[in-house]
């Protein structure tokens, strides 16, 4: 992504800001599923922005699930934007072949750039704003703005206060009343432009994941409320919604929090209509399929009424919250049929949190600056964060991260090392594989990655690792190791690409044509047994070719198969016998 992408939407290029940078193929391959992410601060993963984010979780567990596709997911999200960068990105990337688009966004619509209650705001008319937008995709008008810009800091002495939150520079009209003109400008705008993005999407017969939106109703009390009338008093609905719940009315009380919630002047909070809007789109628009996000975060929320349980503050989730996300994309993936994963290699939504490999230092990382956020305006809570208490590596590190001493790419090799020289191949590993999934198109830590989880005895997730590098960076090693972990799961069809490999570029002593032979036979012999499975002759030779490459396990497993079926197979007694001689540990 372009890093000055932004600044087309900002009024003030001090405010405009930068995503990540996900690099894919210009050409893409036969086996490759595009992916492209679109939305605002949530959608990138605020605030841990590594891999936590809910699309991180979903390639993380698309990679191990479908270990020979090559998914793509280019997350295009920015902080402080709303559906007019949607729009806007959504225009252009239809060019770059995606084969689906999913989006999850409406939380910034008042505040984010180009909102009715923004700082950064070309106007009230959605026409007038789409003709900026056109204009200012020409560099003549980018140069002529950013000009006037520079003039008008000089004459009026006014400039962004850039030590201010963002959240603080772009909310210009903190009070926007319930069912005010404003409040009405900001949902037609919202609903103008996802039908313009439904709508070309759909004409280009691109699937639309489209999620709708969750935030804290229970744990946040209401910003501003209006004490003019207790009817639309946010205070005094938040109030009853407590009462309600202390007593056990909680069908009450979820009611009286999301009409807190929309009641709220300061709309760092979609309004419930948004949801709405966005649950009508796909009965409007075939290619569009509802993510059903909320559903999900309630179903894990006590007495289905989100609170500090998934979500930090106002709208950003915690690290459990991104993978509720990513599990709620991932069934409706399955749901439409975009991917239909086999029962032997998925992976559950329980494994997937035990092996995401988000770091402590992410992790912390991203406490650290909830807590920096929650100090300042709107929330202004007390201050606690104390960064003369943080001791550990960890603590430190993600400190730095926090202050921008570090870069992140240049923190997590330190941290790698860090734990190699504790002897921790656990932790090494778990950085190793974050940093893959950061740099997808970069074979060096795959190759990290799959070398520690085999070290490990993580073997399929080695061969995962390795699979990705050698298709980026064919190497002699990484051929080596995948021949033998695909012979040693008697996988002999997939291990014969990387004997081809190994013997077109023999580096060592070993006879690789032998066993190329070899696994050759073995590949006609299991084709022979599938069509006469109970043939103890077939498994017996299978044993053999195996016991030749010296593959004792499966070697063992065709020969105890052969003398189930016929007790009185010499042939495989004999073989176990020299099996029991060679590997005496083994029963």
């Amino acid at each position: 992504m372009n890093p000055h992408a932004s600044k087309r939407y900002f009024t003030a290029a001090e405010n405009a800001t930068i995503g990540t940078f996900e690099s894919f193929r210009k050409r893409k391959t036969p086996e490759t599923i595009r992916i492209f992410v679109l939305g605002e601060s949530t959608t990138l993963g605020y605030p841990y922005m590594y891999n936590a984010s809910f699309h991180r979780w979903l390639s993380f567990r698309l990679m191990h699930t479908f270990p020979d596709k090559q998914f793509e997911i280019i997350n295009l999200s920015l902080t402080a934007v709303n559906s007019y960068t949607v729009l806007g990105f959504t225009k252009e990337l239809v060019d770059y072949q995606p084969d689906a688009i999913l989006i999850y966004c409406g939380q910034n619509e008042y505040y984010g750039t180009l909102g009715v209650g923004s700082t950064s705001r070309m106007g009230s008319s959605r026409f007038l704003v789409q003709s900026v937008l056109y204009l200012r995709s020409a560099r003549l008008a980018q140069l002529l703005g950013n000009s006037i810009s520079l003039v008008k800091s000089a004459v009026t002495g006014k400039q962004v206060n850039t030590r201010e939150t963002l959240m603080r520079r772009m909310a210009a009209k903190q009070e926007i009343p319930f069912n005010s003109g404003t409040y009405e400008r900001g949902i037609r705008q919202f609903q103008k432009n996802m039908d313009a993005v439904c709508r070309l999407l759909s004409k280009k017969k691109i699937p639309v994941f489209l999620s709708n939106l969750v935030s804290n109703e229970r744990d946040l009390e209401p910003f501003i409320s209006s004490g003019k009338d207790s009817a639309y008093s946010a205070d005094y609905h938040f109030a009853l919604a407590g009462s309600a719940y202390e007593k056990g009315n909680f069908a009450k009380a979820k009611q009286e929090y999301i009409l807190a919630k929309d009641l709220d002047m300061l709309r760092f909070r979609a309004p419930d209509t948004l949801n709405k809007i966005i649950a009508a789109l796909p009965g409007k628009y075939d290619a569009v399929h509802l993510v059903d996000t909320r559903k999900i975060f309630e179903e894990h929320a006590p007495h289905g009424i989100i609170g500090s349980e998934t979500i930090l503050e106002h709208v950003h989730p915690n690290i459990y919250g991104y993978g509720l996300m990513s599990e709620a994309f991932y069934q409706s993936f399955k749901q439409y049929h975009f991917i239909s994963p086999s029962p032997e290699s998925e992976i559950s939504f329980e494994q997937l949190q035990r092996e995401m490999p988000i770091t402590k230092v992410d992790s912390l990382k991203g406490t650290y600056e909830i807590t920096v956020l929650k100090e300042n305006w709107p929330f202004n809570r007390e201050k606690s964060f104390d960064a003369n208490q943080l001791d550990t590596y960890e603590e430190k590190m993600a400190l730095a991260l926090l202050n921008r001493t570090i870069l992140w790419n240049d923190a997590m090799p330190q941290l790698m090392n860090y734990y190699l020289n504790k002897g921790d191949q656990v932790n090494a590993a778990r950085v190793a594989e974050s940093v893959a999934l950061q740099y997808a198109n970069d074979a060096t830590f795959l190759f990290y990655a799959g070398k520690f989880c085999l070290n490990l005895q993580k073997n399929d997730k080695a061969r995962v690792y390795y699979q990705h590098a050698f298709r980026l960076t064919p190497k002699f090693e990484i051929a080596q190791d995948l021949a033998i972990l695909y012979l040693k799961s008697d996988n002999p069809e997939k291990a014969i690409h990387y004997l081809n490999y190994l013997v077109r570029h023999n580096q060592s002593k070993i006879n690789y044509s032998q066993a190329l032979s070899l696994t050759n036979e073995v590949i006609e012999l299991k084709s022979k047994l599938r069509h006469d499975p109970a043939n103890p002759d077939l498994m017996n030779q299978i044993a053999i070719s195996y016991f030749n490459m010296q593959n004792m396990a499966i070697a063992r497993l065709y020969a105890e198969k052969a003398l189930r079926i016929d007790s009185r197979n010499n042939t495989a007694k004999e073989l176990l016998r020299k099996l029991k001689t060679i590997t005496p540990d083994v029963p």
